[in-house]
């Protein structure tokens, strides 16, 4: 279905991917500030099942560390080598996009690309995610990809491969060779890849769920939990954050609820899951969200400190991820933490 997004859908579509963020996938306040400024309104965003599958398409986003990101911020048309490299290799233009990650600021990501290129409403997570080997296209397997990447001062890293963890590695060394943030292109699919290998309507969902936010942000949490169509989890008083001695991108958080039950919050770059007096209450893939229980922001994982009070949701995953072999790629043993997963 064909959707029209105006100029002042942006706050409320904003915050829907910054509770889509888990936490992670940067803040989205200058995508924000970037997108105010085009000329390209309104912009029409179509269904996957609107376009000719044969349709070439290409997914765009932001990768890296985004608090670099917002201290070196990119130029007007920070995917335009990306793009031309990624169509000279294919030797064919690329009329359509699609947002590789729909979470945090990269759920925008698309809307640059408005004007010049059909914007197709899917995205290859559904939330935000840290590998670009946890896109959905190389969760499935699908063949003949092509990533693109920044590597500073003008260059550009291509590299095509069936490999997820080749993408991967090889793009993120690109992005510490531009200095730890930059711009991400994947080209070598079609709509109709899209069909089965992405999840739908991800737009639909952030400005839905960014509309419910702010009609219920100050109801009491199992309320405004309901109106995003998930559950309450937890709220207390953030008492301790601790480190992991096997692994430095893991954090342990310990809320104290008012009713003295023990909370405790992992995370790496997103919130992975929510443990409740030793008892595994949530788990990726489904969204854990983290808001100020006083002003409700919604918190990134690197905005907790001691004696901070918040609450806890959570949001529904997209169905995508609901097969055991997709959603094990998202699941807390993907990243070596044991006995955190949710069996269905």
């Amino acid at each position: 279905m064909t959707m029209v997004l105006e100029r002042s859908d942006v706050p409320e579509l904003a915050r829907g991917f910054s509770l889509l963020g888990s936490g992670g996938g940067g803040a989205t306040t200058m995508l924000e500030l970037m997108l105010a400024r085009r000329d390209a309104w309104p912009i029409e965003l179509q269904g996957v099942g609107e376009l000719d599958p044969a349709t070439p398409c290409l997914g765009a986003a932001f990768a890296g560390s985004t608090i670099l990101l917002n201290e070196r911020l990119p130029g007007e048309a920070p995917f335009d080598r990306l793009v031309d490299a990624v169509e000279r290799y294919l030797g064919t233009p690329v009329d359509a996009v699609c947002s590789l990650e729909g979470g945090g600021m990269n759920g925008l990501t698309p809307l640059l690309l408005a004007g010049r290129r059909t914007v197709v409403d899917a995205d290859l997570t559904g939330r935000a995610v840290p590998g670009l080997d946890q896109m959905s296209l190389l969760v499935d397997g699908v063949g003949g990809i092509v990533a693109a990447g920044e590597t500073g001062s003008g260059g550009v890293a291509l590299v095509q491969s069936d490999r997820p963890a080749d993408l991967e590695q090889l793009m993120r060394a690109a992005i510490i060779q531009a200095g730890g943030s930059g711009a991400v292109v994947f080209g070598g699919f079609t709509v109709g890849d899209l069909a089965e290998h992405a999840i739908h309507g991800g737009t639909a969902r952030a400005l839905a769920l960014g509309r419910a936010f702010e009609r219920a942000r100050f109801a009491p949490a199992a309320e405004l939990a309901a109106a995003l169509g998930g559950r309450a989890l937890a709220e207390g008083r953030i008492t301790a954050l601790e480190g992991d001695r096997r692994d430095p991108h893991v954090a342990s958080v310990e809320l104290i609820a008012h009713d003295g039950a023990v909370h405790r919050l992992v995370a790496r770059s997103e919130f992975l899951a929510l443990v409740t007096d030793g008892r595994v209450e949530s788990a990726a893939p489904a969204v854990i969200v983290v808001l100020d229980a006083v002003s409700r922001e919604v918190l990134e994982v690197t905005e907790l400190d001691a004696g901070r009070t918040v609450c806890v949701l959570e949001v529904p995953a997209p169905a995508w991820w609901r097969p055991p072999h997709r959603a094990a790629r998202i699941a807390p043993s993907a990243y070596g933490l044991e006995g955190l997963d949710v069996v269905a």
